[in-house]
């Protein structure tokens, strides 16, 4: 995959994560929160920031001190 492809595939994956975030905001405001579903979309918003990080490793040079 180029840089740019994984620059792409990185900001997807940020926006989803950041619109989990919110899903799991309103379901807890919501009042009687479906805790399975909550439970649910935070080990699918861990997954995500996992794939996050090694993106962002990928992009980043090795660089030797």
């Amino acid at each position: 995959m180029s840089d740019e492809e994984l620059q792409t595939r990185l900001e997807l994956l940020r926006i989803e994560h950041r619109d989990l975030d919110e899903a799991i905001a309103a379901l807890v405001e919501a009042g009687n929160p479906d805790q399975l579903r909550a439970a649910r979309l935070k080990k699918r918003k861990l997954q995500l920031r996992d794939r996050i990080v090694v993106l962002e490793n990928q992009l980043i040079p090795d660089i030797i001190a």
